[in-house]
């Protein structure tokens, strides 16, 4: 499938703004750049919404064109895409300590079976601990078909989008829930706000959800969509206004009740703003910018290996160009680029020609060759 630029785009802002994140947890960048870095964890929440939009999209297309979806074929598709990558970079964690941004992990039947993001207990054992995203979408790409399917029994947009939006209303009620039960006599900074509110799919679902709902529209409203994508001026400043109260609300308050119970529809909603705006194929949102592509590409790669990258260049830089900090960023973010690549190039890319090539020829996913795959 092409690839849409303005996607692309996204996709390469929310890879880059991740690992700046953890640039600055493991000291790859140092201090200065404040919120620019202790911000990127949003990132996540901008690939949930691509995630949901464009797996949303696939599926939903398929229901509206067949009737149904060729499960096996999804699944098979979607196990080419995520595991071979994942289950490299797994082994690297449990078989090369000097790989692990923490010398202790989790056990490691959670992540094969993806249930760290459920499980997740002990701080101290957080090497690998970007895998709860993974997870996350795992538990998406299980359930959402099905959910697909027993909505198109009797198709109704409205009817779709009112359980989307019991889903958010459900989420925001459950962590208030969790919040006062788990969170609020704990300790900020222990377990507690990560095992309970950040990493449970079940309490993460605001971002996909929001995707999902731009699918829905794309697929069965396309009017509607067309309406938005001639109103990209206009959908960017929202989205940039949103992001910015986003900001607002989780900047130094990321565990407190209100963020946590209001704060992830809020960023979901600019995040959808964002991905509404920029799944145009015509306008200034379509231009292809220089190694945005090859970013968006390698931003699986990229995701897995980056914390295993920055643990092997600050294990061998030590204390060196401690103080030429933007020479030492330099020297993590080339050796992140290389590792990503490798990744890429050697498992990532091969397992998905593979995968194309052998493809069943079914009509799982049909629609617009536009959107690209993830």
């Amino acid at each position: 499938m092409s690839r849409q630029p303005g996607l692309d785009t996204l996709r390469a802002i929310a890879i880059v703004w991740v690992m700046l994140f953890h640039s600055y947890l493991l000291g790859g960048l140092g201090d200065g750049f404040g919120l620019l870095e202790t911000s990127g964890w949003m990132g996540v929440d901008l690939f949930f919404v691509l995630s949901g939009y464009l797996i949303g999209r696939q599926v939903l297309a398929s229901v509206a064109a067949n009737g149904t979806v060729d499960l096996a074929e999804f699944y098979r598709r979607r196990a080419f895409r995520i595991l071979p990558a994942f289950a490299v970079v797994l082994v690297l964690y449990l078989c090369w300590p000097a790989w692990r941004e923490t010398p202790l992990m989790q056990p490691w039947w959670q992540f094969p079976t993806f249930t760290f993001n459920l499980l997740f207990d002990a701080p101290e054992r957080s090497a690998f601990s970007h895998v709860w995203s993974l997870c996350v979408e795992e538990h998406f790409y299980l359930v959402f078909p099905f959910l697909a399917l027993a909505l198109a029994r009797r198709p109704s947009l409205l009817r779709g989008l009112a359980v989307l939006g019991l889903v958010v209303v459900g989420g925001v009620i459950l962590r208030a829930w969790l919040w006062q039960t788990q969170v609020a006599h704990a300790d900020p900074e222990g377990p507690s706000y990560l095992r309970y509110l950040y990493y449970p799919t079940y309490a993460r679902l605001d971002g996909l959800v929001a995707g999902v709902s731009l699918a829905a529209c794309a697929v069965y409203r396309p009017a509607w969509m067309a309406g938005l994508h001639a109103r990209q001026g206009r959908l960017l400043t929202l989205a940039g206004v949103l992001l910015i109260l986003s900001l607002a609300v989780f900047t130094g308050r990321r565990t407190a009740f209100w963020s946590c119970v209001l704060g992830y529809p809020l960023l979901a909603t600019a995040m959808a703003a964002f991905v509404a705006a920029c799944s145009a194929t015509r306008g200034p949102v379509a231009v292809r910018l220089p190694g945005v592509g090859w970013l968006a590409r390698a931003s699986y790669s990229l995701y897995l290996s980056h914390k295993g990258a920055f643990a092997l260049t600050a294990a061998a830089l030590g204390d060196h160009l401690a103080a030429h900090r933007f020479l030492r960023f330099a020297v993590f973010a080339a050796t992140t680029l290389a590792c990503g690549a490798l990744l890429h190039y050697t498992v990532e890319r091969p397992c998905l020609r593979w995968r194309d090539r052998h493809a069943r020829g079914s009509a799982t996913l049909p629609g617009p060759k536009v959107i690209a795959d993830v």
